[in-house]
């Protein structure tokens, strides 16, 4: 007797899951990756105070680069999480790593073209966005097919402590770098330890046959045997998806707001501070948080705790506390207090990877990549926005703490939408409702 196509997906899935030795593996590699996604990222956000020196940018102009990113960013998330569904995640990280690699090594020589520089650095920066815009989709995608339900927290609060950490390492290095050599060698030195990276997943833990297999579809479009229709219709008809969506983009709006222009904050605010002072310490503190989230979210669970509630609680503390603290930061005067509630506020915000970034995979594990996509680019066009409008605000405002108040004002939304609609019932197989 022939098996129902669900449970036929659900037995191909647990076979394709990679055993314990592959799984750290690849943990290990993922979160290393991860955190040369963000030392790339960050790179501009920590040398934009020396660049607008050098280039006589103002803070719009500034806010202009910072955003850019997102403008290509936002454009790519859809088509990294279908490709992952389609040709594996693993390789659409490796192809694009490659290419963004490469674009940030090469940005100062863009920034010497010619007299232009705001312009270069504009294309620049939408062009690393598109190629990092497939990052996490294609690594939600990747974890939703071979990590285990029961693991799936943990690693990826594992893996997506990468980000913190590669902020950690942008802000202590790139700050000594900064008074050392100049904002060009940060790119140098992101850039190329991204191309050695890609070399590494290559040369160990891909087959040279697969990643043909992989170009041949990217170039070609040829067909695949992996099921890959996404049930549009059924998604957009629940309210849990569309609360997941919310939540994300509120998540990822606040996180975007505060990752672009916290350096300019402390660098202004407080001139005759470390920089390696504030560029390090929130980041140090959000990597155990991060963690210290991905094992709680799967021991509760473990307990016997309803999934939803685990999500809804860890999102309380990722959107809820956390904006409590960005709203203090606004209101302070002291260094030292200022350093406490960034490195609170930062280090809350990794909550999120074990609430709503796991929440995508409770809902749609099947075509998770590509759900994924459509919530961080909705997340994506609202960090343009944000952190454009955050520029406006402190030029037009002159204070720091109408940049805070968006902050909390975006994550408290997101929170308010979750606790009300956020579920953890899988919505992508008809003939099947399990009450988690």
């Amino acid at each position: 007797m022939q098996q129902p196509p669900d449970e036929a997906r659900r037995d191909a899935a647990e076979n394709a899951q990679w055993s314990r030795p592959e799984c750290q593996a690849w943990t290990a590699t993922l979160l290393l990756g991860t955190c040369l996604l963000y030392c790339a990222r960050v790179s501009m956000p920590i040398c934009t105070a020396s660049m607008s020196q050098d280039f006589g940018w103002n803070k719009k102009e500034a806010g202009i680069v910072l955003s850019s990113f997102f403008w290509g960013y936002c454009l790519t998330q859809v088509v990294g999480g279908h490709l992952g569904d389609r040709i594996g995640g693993e390789k659409v990280i490796l192809l694009s790593a490659s290419a963004w690699g490469f674009i940030t090594a090469a940005t100062p020589l863009l920034a010497h073209l010619g007299s232009a520089q705001l312009v270069f650095m504009t294309f620049s920066r939408i062009l690393t966005g598109l190629l990092q815009g497939v990052y996490f989709p294609a690594l939600t995608s990747l974890l939703s097919q071979k990590v285990r339900d029961s693991e799936r927290a943990f690693t990826y609060s594992t893996v997506g402590a990468g980000s913190q950490f590669g902020t950690l390492v942008t802000g202590a290095v790139g700050s000594l770098l900064l008074d050392w050599y100049g904002w060009q060698s940060v790119f140098y030195l992101f850039g190329g330890l991204t191309l050695l990276w890609v070399c590494y997943v290559y040369r160990y833990l891909l087959s040279e046959q697969d990643l043909i297999l992989a170009l041949g579809v990217l170039v070609q479009g040829l067909p695949v045997a992996q099921h890959s229709r996404v049930p549009w219709r059924q998604l957009f008809r629940k309210p849990s998806v569309w609360a997941a969506i919310f939540s994300q983009l509120s998540a990822a709006c606040s996180f975007f707001i505060l990752l672009s222009w916290l350096p300019t904050f402390f660098k202004e605010t407080f001139p005759g501070s470390k920089g390696w002072v504030f560029n390090v310490v929130p980041w140090l503190v959000a990597i155990p948080a991060s963690l210290f989230s991905g094992f709680l979210s799967d021991h509760l669970v473990s307990q016997g705790y309803r999934t939803i509630t685990v999500r809804k609680f860890m999102q309380v503390m990722g959107l809820g506390l956390s904006s409590i603290f960005a709203l203090c930061l606004g209101q302070t005067s002291s260094f030292c207090k200022s350093v406490f509630f960034a490195s609170a506020s930062i280090g809350l915000q990794t909550f999120n990877h074990s609430g709503i970034s796991v929440n995508i995979q409770d809902l749609a594990p099947s075509c998770a990549g590509v759900l994924f996509g459509v919530a961080n680019t909705a997340g994506a066009l609202a960090g343009v926005v944000g952190v454009g409008l955050g520029g406006y605000l402190i030029e037009t405002t002159g204070s720091w703490t109408s940049v805070f108040n968006l902050v909390a004002a975006i994550s408290s939304l997101g929170l308010c939408t979750f606790l009300l609609f956020g579920k953890a019932q899988r919505v992508d197989l008809s003939p099947i409702r399990e009450d988690l």
